[in-house]
């Protein structure tokens, strides 16, 4: 061994570790950040995989109800699952004399309390195998294991929709990222 390659060896050796990146608590969404400190609207504004979340909030008059103290839990669909409702169906809902139906579907999205990972986890051990929310439109949700790590939410109308983010902590509350609308009967 030479003498600069027994150097290089030992100044490796020798040299701290770097620094491991700690990873943000909170995951990214669209591929923007999401801050705990902001609200579900302030945070929601900002996911490029939201806009149709977002523009069908303010046409229901939901944003101030969503700024609120909290806490509550949001299960935010993407765009693609809004593409996937029959054609027509988005551009009907967001005009203003079916302001009353767009709100019963957004606020079927939004359960009163925090449910994280864990303690829907444990919601639906506890129910032997799913658990049951009342969301703010007064409907019902149902979470139950997919596997052993994901967890998946079961309309009234019988459609499921998969978790593709947990745990988006907010400053009111938390956030889910799903798949698919949810339907209210």
């Amino acid at each position: 061994m030479s003498i600069l390659t027994t150097a290089v060896i030992a100044a490796t050796l020798m040299a701290p570790a770097p620094q491991a990146q700690m990873s943000n608590s909170n995951p990214m969404v669209g591929g923007m950040a999401m801050y705990a400190n902001k609200n579900i609207v302030e945070n929601a504004v900002n996911s490029p995989d939201h806009t149709t979340l977002v523009a069908a909030v303010k046409a229901a008059g939901l944003v101030n109800a969503l700024q609120g103290k909290g806490p509550m839990t949001v299960f935010a669909p993407v765009n693609s699952a809004f593409d996937m409702l029959p054609a027509g169906t988005v551009d009907k809902l967001l005009m203003a004399e079916n302001k009353p139906m767009l709100s019963k579907i957004l606020t079927y999205h939004v359960v009163g309390k925090k449910l994280t990972f864990d303690s829907m986890s444990k919601d639906i051990k506890a129910g032997k195998g799913h658990a049951e929310y009342t969301t703010l439109s007064g409907g019902k949700l149902w979470a139950m294991w997919n596997g052993p790590r994901n967890i998946v939410i079961k309309d009234e109308m019988g459609g499921v929709a998969s978790i593709t983010t947990y745990d988006v902590m907010q400053s009111n509350g938390v956030i889910h990222v799903v798949n698919k609308v949810l339907m209210p009967k």
